[in-house]
């Protein structure tokens, strides 16, 4: 057994299949069979279902996967160890990401790319309530997400953000102040609106549920910029955070007169001594 072994495991199983295995490792899809069959037989058991459609892990694939991440997170470290010493930090990090991502998370990202060129930086999407578990996992180094309270059992959180929503809406044909608006008020506007999984529609139906105010989503999109535009064209309106909101200058943002919908954005990564590689990056997100 050996490391590549783990990649490649470790890669079908997060990709959900031996194509897109292939495709993130760069290699034909024989490659990644070949691999997985050859280690299945030094095992003596398979490690993931195969049918026609999809792929899927058995009960030894989920006991091999974290022990695998685990080995290589430690192979990685003891090359990153070195490197350190030699004066110059390599490997690769998965940083965890929301839909919608945090505004200031490209310029972190840059500066540190430019400091350390070595390191590789990957991003993996998900649904917010997912972000902790593959932390814990070993799928994901470290994430920026919004919840409500620190998630304790083995990760530490840092505070990055906290914001109070805002209503975005159409451009007007002639301008005006912007005044405060209402829950209520909102609630009788059709709503352009984000899915149950992602954490800006978590907190906006909290939000009308604390205020006992009733609400229709007209639209449900799952990207930022397909929401703009429906507001920009005047079919609804959409509350998002003011960081988010900013991205489209053109429309005009209502702050809400009271129990306005909020977020919490913060950094989580496991707790202990991060490896130096993600120690750096973090201190980049701020």
């Amino acid at each position: 057994m050996d490391l590549r072994q783990m990649e490649v495991v470790i890669a079908v199983a997060e990709e959900g299949g031996f194509s897109a295995a292939a495709r993130r490792l760069h290699v034909v899809q024989s490659a990644i069979s070949s691999t997985v069959r050859a280690l299945e037989r030094e095992l003596g058991t398979a490690l993931f279902h195969r049918t026609t459609h999809r792929v899927s892990l058995t009960p030894a694939g989920h006991a091999f996967l974290p022990a695998a991440r685990v080995t290589l997170e430690a192979a990685e470290q003891a090359r990153a160890a070195v490197d350190l010493a030699q004066g110059e930090l390599r490997g690769e990090i998965t940083v965890g990401v929301m839909q919608g991502l945090y505004a200031g998370l490209a310029p972190a990202l840059a500066d540190f790319h430019r400091e350390h060129p070595g390191v590789t930086v990957r991003l993996r999407q998900a649904p917010v309530d997912d972000i902790p578990q593959a932390l814990r996992e070993g799928a994901a180094d470290l994430a920026i997400a919004a919840l409500d309270a620190p998630q304790s059992r083995g990760l530490t959180t840092r505070l990055l953000l906290r914001e109070n929503m805002v209503l975005v809406t159409a451009p007007a044909e002639t301008p005006r102040p912007a005044r405060p608006t209402t829950l209520a008020e909102a609630g009788r506007l059709p709503l352009v609106d984000f899915p149950p999984t992602w954490a800006i529609r978590h907190e906006v139906d909290k939000a009308f549920r604390t205020a006992a105010v009733e609400h229709t989503t007209t639209f449900e999109v799952n990207d930022i910029l397909a929401a703009g535009d429906l507001v920009r064209h005047g079919l609804g309106v959409c509350i998002m955070p003011p960081s988010l909101a900013a991205r489209f200058p053109e429309l005009p943002t209502r702050p809400f007169a009271a129990q306005a919908p909020s977020w919490t954005l913060r950094v989580i990564h496991p707790r202990g001594e991060q490896p130096p590689a993600v120690a750096a990056l973090l201190r980049h997100i701020r």
